[in-house]
């Protein structure tokens, strides 16, 4: 491979801080970072979904994202937290005569694997996942990145690999994303590394005295470590004609296809929910020419998610983009031969439906399991490293885990946040001691507008804007006890990437500060 030392600029043009993209050629950007006078170059696009690191936060040594929050070290571009998976490429600076240079490859790396180990087969252990979903994954891959030389088995009852799951919904069901496009590995990253597959499985035990896993169809599978990684699973609508066809729930790759190919040849849909599943969906049914109908005993979507001011932004957008909204109402029934025709609703309407798509939440997929300790809602109760009992872990939408900020035991049903639990779960089985100490995140793309999500709020005192909710450039600090615990914003990435780096560090400026001061977010982030 050939090399050219390619000028970027004087010392001066690298101010201590701070971040510089800069071009190398066509289509070929680094990053230039300057840590205490330090110059180190990187990948200048996150290795997840592209997104410009100069438009993101640097945190000390981390750089966060400004698209996703994936994180990375910012001398080495080494990956510290997901969505991303793969390292950014670090290039050599040679400094001369107060010119920087960067010393480029012909063929330009985009990414760079993290440094993983290969199974020995001389090693006679099994560290087995329970769930081909994003935490079970992360999961796999941190257990090599650890040097876990043993076999990883992951069962899933689908049959396919880990996908991005939040483009089920999103993208895909709209149809501006390809299905070559959805997994998060290609097939030989799982050859290479010896992670091996149980597709199509259900499991209908867990034998934890014998460790041992038992399976609908009689065969069973010993383990040396389990990792369950089981998800959520939709609840269901339990009203008369509930069993009649093209009534779907989005959980699945194939829901997302039995829903698509509905959309094909129908003119009505009907969504029961305002939740995110539902509403995303209603977004991108709308863009397949379907016209939708939102039933929702809601007031305001998402108000108790984001707040009443949001909420209506949203149904206002919604309804600009052609979705209808029956608010304040349940539904009683459906009618139909076959198929589904229509939605009784609880004041004797009846609203007509080529097909219907529920999205009325999820409960923890963990029903087949006894002898751990769960709490009411079915989730498994895990300490800081997701150790669940002896040799038995959990993570994801299943594991109730205790928050580092607050110290309560909470759960969490978003993707990012499941990939974060599933690394630190993988690391800790294969002997990393390692504890969850992130901070959540979440994104939802619907009716045109990108919200980004940081923090956890089940409940709030009061709301501090900045900015107009209205005019779709904003930022929603979520106050419990005096103290910031949660942020939302549309238009305001940067900020919402200050605020995680900001609430990690324990140094979120105060609410009479937000208040009265209005602060610059990124400035903060800088000077701390």
């Amino acid at each position: 491979m050939s090399y050219d030392n390619i000028k970027v600029g004087r010392i001066e043009d690298f101010k201590n801080g701070e971040m510089k993209s800069v071009s190398v050629g066509e289509n070929k950007e680094v990053l230039i970072v300057n840590i205490n006078d330090e110059l180190f170059a990187l990948g200048a696009h996150c290795t997840h979904y592209s997104g410009s690191l100069q438009e993101g936060i640097l945190n000390g040594g981390t750089i966060i994202c400004p698209l996703h929050h994936a994180c990375f070290n910012a001398k080495t571009g080494e990956l510290k937290e997901p969505p991303a998976a793969d390292n950014l490429p670090q290039f050599e600076v040679i400094i001369e005569n107060d010119n920087v240079l960067v010393r480029v490859p012909d063929e330009f790396p985009f990414s760079k694997a993290p440094e993983m180990t290969e199974r020995d087969e001389d090693i006679d252990e099994n560290y087995v996942i329970i769930g081909g979903g994003a935490a079970g994954y992360a999961a796999a891959q941190a257990m090599r990145e650890a040097e876990y030389k043993g076999r990883i088995t992951i069962i899933t009852r689908e049959n396919r690999t880990p996908y991005d799951r939040p483009n089920l919904s999103k993208d895909y069901l709209q149809g501006s994303a390809q299905e070559e496009w959805m997994p998060l590995r290609p097939d030989d990253f799982y050859s290479k590394y010896n992670i091996e597959f149980m597709f199509d499985m259900k499991v209908n035990m867990i034998n934890i005295k014998e460790k041992k896993i038992l399976f609908e169809k009689g065969e069973d599978l010993s383990f040396t470590k389990l990792l369950i990684a089981t998800g959520g699973t939709p609840r269901e609508i339990k009203v008369p004609g509930a069993n009649l066809k093209n009534i779907f729930y989005l959980r699945s790759f194939s829901d997302s296809d039995g829903i698509i190919d509905a959309a094909k040849n129908s003119k009505e849909a009907v969504i029961i929910g305002s939740s995110f599943i539902g509403m995303e969906s209603a977004s991108s049914l709308i863009e397949r020419g379907v016209r939708v109908t939102v039933i929702s005993p809601d007031n305001v979507p998402f108000e108790r998610t984001l707040g009443k001011e949001i909420g209506e932004l949203l149904r206002k957008q919604h309804e600009e983009s052609g979705v209808g909204f029956k608010l304040k109402r349940n539904v009683k029934g459906f009618e139909g031969n076959e198929n589904v025709e229509s939605v009784f609703l609880d004041n004797g309407e009846k609203v007509k439906a080529d097909f219907v798509v529920a999205g009325i939440g999820v409960k923890p997929a963990t029903d087949f399991i006894d002898g751990l300790v769960k709490s009411p809602d079915g989730g498994i109760k895990v300490d800081d490293t997701f150790w669940a009992a002896e040799d038995i872990y959990a993570a994801g939408d299943a594991a109730v885990f205790p928050f580092w900020m607050t110290g309560e035991d909470i759960r969490i049903e978003h993707w990012r946040t499941a990939l974060q639990q599933g690394r630190t779960a993988g690391f800790s089985m294969a002997g990393k001691n390692t504890k969850y100490e992130s901070i959540p995140f979440f994104w939802t793309y619907q009716a045109g507008l990108t919200i980004r999500y940081v923090g956890y709020a089940k409940n709030w005192d009061d709301i501090i804007y900045q900015g107009d909710v209205s005019s779709k450039e904003f930022i929603a600090f979520y106050v419990k006890g005096n103290k910031v615990i949660a942020a939302a914003g549309i238009g305001k990435d940067k900020e919402i990437a200050a605020v995680e780096a900001l609430m990690k560090a324990g140094k979120m400026p105060s609410t009479k500060e937000l208040k009265d001061k209005k602060p610059d977010l990124p400035a903060l982030v800088k000077n701390t």
